[in-house]
This record gives structure tokens, C-alpha cells and sequence, in this order.
């Protein structure tokens, strides 16, 4: 076989295993999913090739992050670059949100019903091992550091303990939100928000609510 032609079945492969492997990690588990049923979910005939396409499943989980990661970036980068330009106030609160909620959700309104790579993130968000995968790959864009950079020079100053657990807040619904929707679309059922779009303000309306509720102060502690 000429050296373009493998080549171009490599990458199908790869494709194709890369496709089952998120909609079977989305639908039951990544630790429930065999390379087995990755292979034959993607129409291969040797249950191996899985692993010697990807090597561990660590690495599987990787690739797929990876797969969506490049149009993430592109619209990060040209959200980032309008905040920043003439004619807006890089100190709003909201459009720092927009620049982190609407890459993503943007991303998602462009793979079709169904998707899957939305309850894919959730299910690798619950093994402390493979969220790391998906913590360094997002902060090794430049451009979501900027975001939060951002982000955080516009909020209000609260007591750590108060702004650590408003990040804990902010990262379920981010991860959440879409998951529902994505879950609902895939199943025929009637969903919060009509468009995507829709969805990203109203989860932009929450956050902006989230940082800036008011704190109410611990009552002191009493001894006797």
C-alpha cells in the first residue's frame, strides 16, 4: 500500500476510534469502557488497535480533549482580543464570563444532536487522576489564562474561604449546564434555553449572580 493511502487509514481510524470512545465514554464511564468495545464500537475488527493507536487509556482521554480543543482556542483567542480592543471596558465583570462560558458552548452548538463531548468532560471530571488530563490541557492555553486573569481582577474582594467556594459553584455549573442540555438534545426532550446561544447568557446570568452575591457575615463563636 502506498505510504499516503496508509496514512490516510491511519488517520480514519483514528477518527473513528476516537468518535466511539467519546460517546462511550460519555454514555457510561471511561472506567466502564473496555478497548475492546472501543474497537468494535469504531468498527475494527482487531480489538488491539486501540492501543496501539493511543496507548493507555490516559492518553485515549488526552487525544479526545485534544480533538475539540483547537476550535475552543480559536474562538478564546478572538473573544480575548475584542474584550481587550477599543470600545470596551476590560474591568466588566460580564464580558469576562462571556469570554470563558461562550468558547465552549460555541464549540458544542457546531457538533449536532446528538453530541457527547459535553457529558464526556463530566464523566472524566469524577476520576481525580484523569481531571487532571483535562485541568492541564485547559490551562495550557493562553488565552484561558488571560480570561481568568481577567475574570479575577474583576471581582469583588472576598474572604478566601467565600471566593473558594464560589469557584467551586462556578465550576459545577460550567461543567453541568451543558451536560443537561446536551443530555436533553440527545434524548428528544424539551430543553431550559431554545438555542445554545440562549443557554450561554443564561449561564452567564448565573455566574455574574454567583460573584457578585453578597456575603454574609459568620456570626462569632460563642465559648462558656
Amino acid at each position: 500500500m502506498p505510504a499516503k493511502a496508509r496514512t490516510d487509514r491511519n488517520a480514519a481510524t483514528r477518527e473513528r476510534i476516537l468518535e466511539a470512545a467519546e460517546r462511550l465514554f460519555a454514555e457510561h464511564g471511561v472506567h466502564e469502557v473496555s478497548n475492546r468495545q472501543v474497537a468494535e464500537a469504531a468498527d475494527q475488527g482487531n480489538t488491539a488497535v486501540v492501543g496501539y493507536h493511543f496507548g493507555t487509556k490516559a492518553d485515549l482521554v488526552r487525544a479526545i480533549v485534544r480533538r475539540h480543543s483547537e476550535a475552543v482556542e480559536r474562538t478564546r483567542e478572538q473573544m480575548v482580543a475584542r474584550v481587550e480592543g477599543p470600545g470596551y471596558r476590560s474591568d466588566d465583570l460580564r464580558d469576562w464570563l462571556d469570554c470563558l462560558v461562550r468558547p465552549t458552548i460555541d464549540h458544542l452548538a457546531t457538533l449536532g444532536t446528538p453530541s457527547w463531548y459535553a457529558r464526556f468532560g463530566a464523566q472524566v471530571m469524577t476520576d481525580p487522576v484523569l481531571r487532571e488530563i483535562l485541568v492541564d490541557e485547559h490551562l495550557s492555553s493562553p488565552f484561558l489564562l488571560r480570561i481568568l486573569d481577567g475574570l479575577h481582577a474583576c471581582l469583588p474582594s472576598l474572604p478566601p474561604a467565600v471566593f473558594r467556594e464560589r469557584g467551586d459553584i462556578a465550576r459545577h455549573l460550567l461543567v453541568h449546564v451543558p451536560v443537561e442540555r446536551e443530555r436533553a438534545l440527545a434524548a428528544g426532550e424539551p430543553t431550559t434555553r431554545e438555542t445554545w446561544e440562549d443557554t450561554a447568557t443564561g449561564l452567564v446570568d448565573v455566574l455574574v449572580g454567583v460573584w457578585l452575591a453578597p456575603v454574609t457575615p459568620t456570626p462569632p463563636t460563642t465559648t462558656g
